[in-house]
C-alpha cells in the first residue's frame, strides 16, 4: 500500500465469529530495538491525545463480541501483542487491534461529513 513500508511489515485482517467485528494482526520489524512495553506506552499515549476517538487502548482480556458498537477505528489489544524475536533480537513484533467494521466506519463517515460541512 505504501512504498516506504515495502519489506518492513506484513499483516492481515479477518472476520471473527460475530457479524460486525474484525481483528487486524500486524507483524512488523522495528528499525531499532524496542519492547512491548514501549509500544504499549506509545499507543496508549496516542489513544489519550491526538488519536483520541479514533484509537482506543485496552489492557482487559476481551473477546470479539466486546467490541461491537465501539466507535473507534481501532482498539489496540495490549494483551494480545507479542514479541516474536529470536534470542538477542528486539525488533520483531505482532500487534493486534480490533474494530467494529460497520460501526467504526460509520462514525468516520459522520466525522468526514461534519468536517466537510464546517
Amino acid at each position: 500500500v505504501l512504498p516506504v513500508t515495502k519489506g518492513k511489515l506484513t499483516g492481515m485482517a479477518f472476520r471473527v465469529p460475530v457479524p460486525d467485528v474484525s481483528v487486524v494482526d500486524l507483524t512488523f520489524t522495528a528499525e531499532k530495538d524496542t519492547s512491548i512495553e514501549e509500544i504499549d506506552k506509545l499507543l496508549k499515549a496516542a489513544s489519550e491525545t491526538y488519536m483520541k476517538g479514533f484509537l482506543s487502548y485496552t489492557e482487559e482480556e476481551l473477546v470479539s463480541s466486546d467490541f461491537i458498537h465501539n466507535t473507534n477505528s481501532s482498539i489496540y489489544d495490549s494483551k494480545a501483542t507479542l514479541q516474536n524475536n529470536l534470542p538477542g533480537e528486539k525488533r520483531f513484533f505482532k500487534v493486534v487491534s480490533w474494530y467494529d467494521n460497520e460501526w467504526g466506519y460509520s462514525n468516520r463517515v459522520v466525522d468526514l461529513l461534519m468536517h466537510m460541512s464546517a
